[in-house]
């Protein structure tokens, strides 16, 4: 049995939920109140972060190592490449959207109009919102600027880097933040993974008192 403690608009939780979807493992998704973690949660992981995954009797933290776990577990479909410069370069952009992108951006959007909320920590900081609107402009240019020259994020092929960047702008699409006419290349690119059976379970995805916009769901925008 396998199962996910996580929050469902946490991007690592997500990243994590499209790797075992795309791997086409069964989960069952438990959904953690980890601002307020229970003893339970903290001696799966002392860390008190989600999301964590329980496989048999091993307890897994760290949305990254899960995954890169997973992969080497389940190698078929592949979401590394074999070449070694190849695989530094998707390790690249995981850490550019999980580190960067994450500070950057989704700190700034995501938690501010959302997480402040449902953990009753107050109010957006508005300065905090104008700084993480503005550099998202930044990092879809650069994604642009990639994909003008691959066919996805890290190469010619999908992969992890691939779904941990749709993994964060899914959680800001939630919430109406991503500008898709912006650039098309990242619009079609998005497109793409929106449209993988894999997706369908964030696309399912609710948070009340915070209802996604009419095209969250929708395949064609």
């Amino acid at each position: 049995m396998i199962r996910l403690y996580h929050f469902p608009l946490s991007p690592f939780c997500r990243k994590v939920r499209l790797t075992l979807a795309e791997k086409k493992l069964e989960v069952e998704l438990i959904e953690e109140r980890y601002w307020e973690p229970s003893p339970d949660f903290l001696r799966r992981n002392p860390a008190g972060k989600v999301p964590v995954l329980r496989v048999d009797q091993k307890v897994m933290s760290e949305s990254q190592a899960i995954c890169e776990y997973l992969e080497e577990a389940i190698p078929t479909p592949a979401l590394m490449p074999r070449d070694v410069d190849a695989r530094y370069e998707v390790r690249r952009l995981c850490a550019w959207f999980d580190d960067k992108f994450h500070d950057e951006v989704t700190s700034k959007l995501l938690y501010e109009r959302v997480n402040k909320k449902v953990m009753g920590h107050g109010y957006p900081d508005s300065k905090n919102v104008k700084f993480g609107a503005g550099r998202i402009k930044y990092h879809l240019d650069y994604m642009a600027w990639l994909l003008d020259q691959r066919r996805w994020l890290a190469g010619n092929e999908m992969t992890l880097a691939d779904f941990t960047a749709a993994a964060h702008l899914s959680c800001l699409d939630y919430i109406s933040d991503v500008d898709w006419n912006r650039n098309a290349t990242v619009k079609d690119w998005y497109a793409k993974i929106k449209s993988r059976p894999s997706f369908r379970t964030l696309l399912a995805d609710q948070i009340p008192g915070f209802p996604p916009p009419a095209h969250y769901a929708d395949l064609d925008f």
